[in-house]
């Protein structure tokens, strides 16, 4: 029996098993976060350097956009190493670390999709009292209190796991340190610890959905209430990328953690991971710089400027 403290190592999942295939997965890892860097790096600068961008549907899009990077950064690079140099070892203080901030990121997109959620429903059922409810101070409160929450879940959940004794070797069916398959390695009578953690982080999801649900609820309610038919356009096309985003966050997340396990199998795993940890990240940018008009021209405005300094 072996247990945490004699393991130094972690042997991760290899995505491929010949030279070619390995090339061919760090190419793909290379071009996507590449992609999510650059576009996710564009609606940062872009915000930050807009003064007209400067409202709380944005500033909470800066944020949203800060956890997308982060959680790229997290797990997509030691898998690009690991397929570029053919090997499979982590060292138990970056699994520590990947977990940490893997689930730090994670948690606090999904708080900060829920405030984005709060603020459509503002504008949009509660629009007089739009500055008042989020002023500059509320939205920083709100921001902070999503970045808080984030890291004190990742930190509960980090602490629990790498406290339980390991009794399964250290080899992870995931090509990045995720909580589930390292707990596939404790011992059996260790699930417990856990049970109450899962308990509590599910609990507080779950009220998070019931929150949107809700807002969305009044949200649609007021929309079909407005009189004219360009009106109600406009509302809810300031309300597609969020759902856009949502949709696409809390789909893969609850196809990657709660899927049944007769249909679990390790290509599976893999895949549904890839989508929710590095292709989702990617993709939000697009999402919502398609359909924001407003942050498509900023951007453009960006990117041309740069080419003319040059």
């Amino acid at each position: 029996m072996s247990n945490s403290s004699s393991i130094s190592l972690f042997l991760l999942l290899p995505l491929a098993h010949t030279r070619q295939l390995q090339l061919l997965h760090f190419c793909l890892f290379l071009g996507i976060s590449l992609a999510a860097l650059l576009a996710n790096g564009l609606i940062i600068s872009t915000i930050a350097c807009g003064h007209h961008l400067h409202t709380p549907m944005f500033f909470f899009l800066l944020n949203l956009a800060l956890t997308d990077l982060g959680s790229i950064c997290t797990t997509v690079p030691k898998a690009m190493q690991n397929s570029l140099w053919n090997t499979r070892k982590i060292s138990y203080a970056g699994c520590v670390a990947q977990v940490l901030f893997f689930a730090f990121f994670i948690s606090a997109e999904y708080f900060l999709l829920t405030i984005m959620c709060y603020d459509r429903y503002v504008s949009i059922c509660k629009p007089l009292h739009y500055g008042t409810l989020l002023g500059s101070r509320a939205c920083a409160h709100m921001a902070a209190a999503a970045w808080v929450s984030g890291f004190l879940t990742a930190l509960l959940h980090t602490a629990n796991t790498f406290s339980l004794p390991l009794c399964h070797g250290n080899a992870l069916g995931q090509f990045f340190c995720e909580i589930p398959h390292i707990l596939k390695l404790t011992c059996s009578h260790s699930y417990l610890r856990e049970l109450g953690v899962s308990v509590f982080s599910i609990s507080l999801a779950f009220g998070c959905f019931v929150f949107i649900v809700f807002s969305y609820v009044q949200i649609f309610r007021a929309v079909h209430s407005i009189p004219s038919e360009q009106g109600r356009h406009k509302a809810i096309s300031t309300c597609l990328p969020h759902l856009a985003v949502l949709f696409l966050f809390l789909s893969t997340g609850t196809l990657c953690y709660l899927k049944p396990p007769s249909i679990s199998s390790t290509s599976l795993d893999v895949a549904l991971s890839v989508l929710y940890s590095v292709v989702t990240p990617a993709l939000n940018p697009f999402i919502y710089s398609l359909r924001n008009q407003e942050l498509k021209a900023a951007v453009w405005t960006v990117i041309t400027g740069q080419f003319q300094t040059k």
